[in-house]
């Protein structure tokens, strides 16, 4: 056997995922190249390795090794919510920005489809979506006389210019139910969490998905998921804490400083500096951990700058920050609109924990819809979804009434984030191509934590000369 470097492919064309996996798995005890074991597998000799080592002896880590790349069309945004909840899985989705969407394109849940409020639940969708064409073309006036056409400017460029803006005011509109698609690339360990949460869901949809993408993946990886069931725990588990918790009572958050809508932060550890340069010292000098944490607390202002200096200093614009920065932990309350929701839970590294999508903490309210003289018709759509939702709550439950809920309205979220995924949220969102709402709540994230870690924050960068302030007074009533 030759001790030369190899660096090779096993490719998914040629081998299955659950071969792969195998091949991999072997290295542990074989001393055989990879693609030698992998040449002596068969599907069935893979299956036999998964049933027993993975399934039968616990070794799930092999199952990170198949990989599988799933399709979901036509399912809505609230069962969106569930397939991307998953933190090691990669999506991509349909966006409310570059696609528009047509009439009657919802989703009617089993929950209500067949029931008394069924005309109700079609009548609210159907008139959220004409009034969402309806904002399109007047919105879209609007931009024409509010954005108008540079010196040298294609008819092509100009409208894909104006078209982002407007589709960004006008998917405040859109209720949950309306479909999308969207590409799912997941290991079948994570997979398997994901079916599990999927057919332990209280949305019939989620559920009947769920059970879709099970059979899907099987015919990949028929040994890797095939135990993946609905989970007593995850299921009962919600109404257990409702019941232990119910006679609590737990007055409104008082807000303070920033406005009601969008995010503060509540709950910081002061030591975090001296944390970040204690594990640095670990990384580069070897000291140990609880002796550079002693001298770095006690250390002044100056010396930390200089070190702090030494690892941040040299960013650039496409590095990722030193793992170190994440012994700074930062846990944020938020109410923000559901359309800035769909933005802030691609931040999977981050911990995030939503309330019920309801109508019950009021909807925000686009300029534009005031300057293009739609803001009556818009608050007519949203009270009216508001009303729907009251009643659908009552007759099919509060979990199957928020997909009437539009983008427009707030919703609660508990969000924690390390210092090494505030760099990335706060510079990607406060970006002025994101969206006006992502804008605000990026910038206000970055100034909490410069105001609780001064030196740090001044290496926390964001994009735009705006300041939250003036992107609130300009985006919104």
């Amino acid at each position: 056997m030759t001790n030369a470097r190899r660096v090779y492919l096993l490719r998914a064309r040629e081998l299955s995922p659950e071969t792969i996996a195998v091949a991999f798995a072997k290295t542990s005890r074989s001393p055989e190249p990879f693609d030698q074991t992998a040449a002596e597998l068969t599907d069935g000799k893979s299956a036999q390795f998964h049933e027993k080592w993975v399934v039968g002896y616990g070794h799930s880590s092999v199952a990170e090794h198949a990989v599988l790349h799933i399709a979901a069309e036509n399912v809505s945004r609230l069962a969106i919510e569930c397939i991307e909840s998953n933190r090691l899985a990669s999506f991509t989705e349909k966006s409310t920005r570059y696609q528009q969407w047509s009439g009657g394109a919802f989703v009617v849940p089993p929950e209500i489809a067949g029931g008394p409020q069924e005309a109700l639940f079609r009548t609210t969708c159907d008139r959220l979506l004409d009034a969402y064409q309806q904002a399109l073309q007047r919105v879209g006036e609007f931009a024409r006389a509010a954005l108008p056409r540079a010196d040298g400017e294609t008819d092509a460029r100009w409208e894909a210019r104006r078209r982002s803006p407007v589709a960004d005011v006008c998917r405040y509109l859109l209720p949950a139910a309306v479909l999308a698609n969207v590409g799912i690339t997941i290991n079948a360990r994570a997979l398997e969490h994901a079916l599990r949460k999927m057919l332990s869901h209280p949305l019939a949809e989620v559920r009947a998905i769920g059970a879709e993408i099970k059979c899907a993946a099987i015919a990949e990886v028929p040994t890797l998921v095939k135990y993946a069931e609905e989970n007593p725990y995850l299921q009962d588990t919600p109404e257990a804490f409702r019941r232990a918790s119910a006679a609590l009572k737990v007055s409104e958050p008082a807000w303070e400083g920033p406005p009601r809508g969008w995010i503060r932060l509540v709950d910081f550890n002061p030591d975090s500096e001296g944390r970040i340069l204690a594990a640095a010292a670990v990384r580069f000098n070897g000291w140990g951990f609880s002796e550079a944490l002693k001298h770095w607390r006690g250390a002044p202002a100056a010396e930390k700058r200089r070190a702090l200096d030494a690892l941040l200093a040299a960013l650039g614009d496409h590095d990722i920050p030193l793992r170190e920065l994440e012994y700074a932990n930062y846990l944020f309350e938020s109410e923000m609109d559901q359309g800035a929701y769909f933005e802030v839970k691609r931040h999977r590294m981050s911990s995030q924990t939503p309330a019920p999508l309801t109508c019950e903490l009021g909807y925000l309210t686009p300029r534009w819809f005031e300057a293009a003289g739609f803001v009556n018709e818009y608050r007519s759509a949203m009270e009216k979804a508001a009303d729907a939702n009251a009643v659908l709550r009552n007759s099919a439950g509060s979990d199957a009434a928020a997909y009437v809920v539009p983008n427009g309205y707030l919703r609660r979220l508990v969000l924690g984030m390390n210092l090494r995924e505030a760099f990335h949220f706060c510079r990607l969102r406060s970006a002025e191509s994101a969206h006006a709402a992502a804008r605000i709540l990026a910038l206000q994230s970055a100034e909490q934590i410069r105001a609780a870690h001064p030196l740090l924050g001044a290496y926390l960068r964001t994009e735009g000369d705006q300041s939250w302030e003036e992107i609130e007074r300009e985006f919104f009533v």
